[in-house]
């Protein structure tokens, strides 16, 4: 056996004779079986791709050979592991890296970034000579994407979490929805439940005037989300920035460690007047609280509560915050009342008070010539997220109780 040394200028044999005695899978003839129509259809693939006139593929294979695209990478695909993972396991990852390598462009470039994991990780990583980062230690959410952020080169950022399974034309489909205007910050991907492909998980995040972030389309058919849209903000865990608007507007703030950053810093890109969208051709399929291990639990609710009060305090002015002020009151209430339902009363508390108490170390967006016409806007935005939000939750109520019947 072995491979030809092919002369220089020549590739040697033919690539369709070389495939077939270098496969895995050629001496079992029962599984050879069920994948030999497939199997024939690439081999004719690759016959018509070669020059068979004069037998020099040095076209072919120099098409095929990603260094010369290097110049042409737009995006940087950055996974963050280890924030919490306890129900995310490395080899629970290789789906989620096989679907990247299936993408219809090939013009981008992976980089996880690991969290100060301890499970194992980063021997995985290296093994496997994945491109990574290694954080000592636990930087949370926003820490993490900052670095691979600022480790990037390429115009384009997607960050996409590592419970997720992308779509073949997810990449292709964010690049080109971040080409049609200079003036878009992010852009939010279709993302459909992992374990019940016929309903949404987020198709962009919303915000309201009670204070509430929430998923738009969340646990309805997604069937009914096919067009794109302005949104609030894109969801983090599957979305692609413009990396340099991040040099004007800020980073993920890492006061927040997890939770609302991406609120935060989409609503910071509205004030300084850019674009947040939803793309419904970027399908991403997501197992949903894969990294704080539930969709409720003591660390969420506490982070989530102080968090809330640092993103209205940054991003509103004070005539803002008093218009709004007893609308965020009753949302305030209404959370309270909801969370020590569910057992966690006191982490919701707990988690205010401390944003009261450190309201003081953020810092605020600043005023700027042309702000208060897109505070204006962005006004009518958080009304209308709450008007959105009761008529979803009023469908799915109307849906469970259809299910009842």
């Amino acid at each position: 056996g072995g491979l030809n040394l092919p002369a220089i200028g020549w590739q040697g044999d033919d690539v369709n004779i070389l495939a077939k005695y270098c496969f895995s899978r050629a001496k079992d003839p029962e599984d050879y079986e069920s994948i030999k129509e497939a199997y024939a259809k690439a081999q004719d693939e690759m016959i018509q791709a070669q020059d068979r006139a004069t037998g020099n593929y040095n076209r072919f294979w120099d098409e095929r050979n990603y260094l010369n695209l290097v110049d042409k990478i737009k995006a940087s695909v950055f996974i963050v592991h280890g924030i919490n993972d306890w129900n995310v396991k490395t080899n629970q990852c290789i789906p989620f890296f096989e679907a990247l390598e299936k993408q219809t462009t090939k013009d981008f470039k992976i980089l996880v970034v690991d969290n100060g994991s301890t499970d194992g990780s980063v021997e995985w990583l290296k093994e496997r000579e994945i491109p990574s980062i290694f954080l000592p230690e636990n930087t949370g959410f926003s820490g993490a994407v900052n670095v691979g952020i600022r480790a990037a080169d390429t115009p384009y950022v997607i960050l996409l979490n590592n419970d997720t399974k992308v779509a073949p034309h997810y990449v292709e489909a964010l690049e080109r929805a971040m080409d049609r205007s200079e003036k878009i910050f992010s852009v939010s991907s279709k993302m459909i439940q992992m374990y019940h492909p016929d309903l949404m998980d987020d198709a962009g995040d919303m915000y309201s005037v009670l204070g509430w972030a929430f998923q738009r389309g969340v646990g309805r058919p997604e069937k009914l989300y096919k067009k794109s849209c302005r949104v609030f903000t894109a969801c983090a865990g599957a979305a692609i920035y413009r990396r340099e608007v991040f040099e004007t507007i800020g980073y993920f703030d890492e006061m927040h460690f997890a939770y609302l950053e991406d609120i935060d810093v989409g609503y910071r890109a509205k004030l300084y007047g850019y674009d947040n969208v939803f793309c419904p051709e970027a399908v991403v399929y997501h197992v949903g609280s894969g990294t704080s291990g539930s969709k409720y639990n003591s660390f969420k609710v506490k982070l989530a509560a102080r968090n809330n009060v640092y993103l209205n305090y940054k991003n509103m002015r004070a005539w803002q915050l008093l218009l709004n002020s007893p609308c965020l009151l009753v949302g305030t209430f209404v959370k309270f009342l909801f969370f020590k339902k569910m057992g966690f009363g006191k982490d919701y508390v707990s988690g205010f008070l401390e944003g009261i108490r450190t309201l003081k170390n953020c810092k605020r967006v600043p005023s700027f010539k042309g702000r208060i016409q897109r505070e204006i806007g962005i006004q009518l935005e958080l009304i209308a997220g709450t008007a959105v939000y009761v008529y979803e939750f009023s469908r799915r109520q109307a849906a469970k109780l259809r299910a009842k019947a």
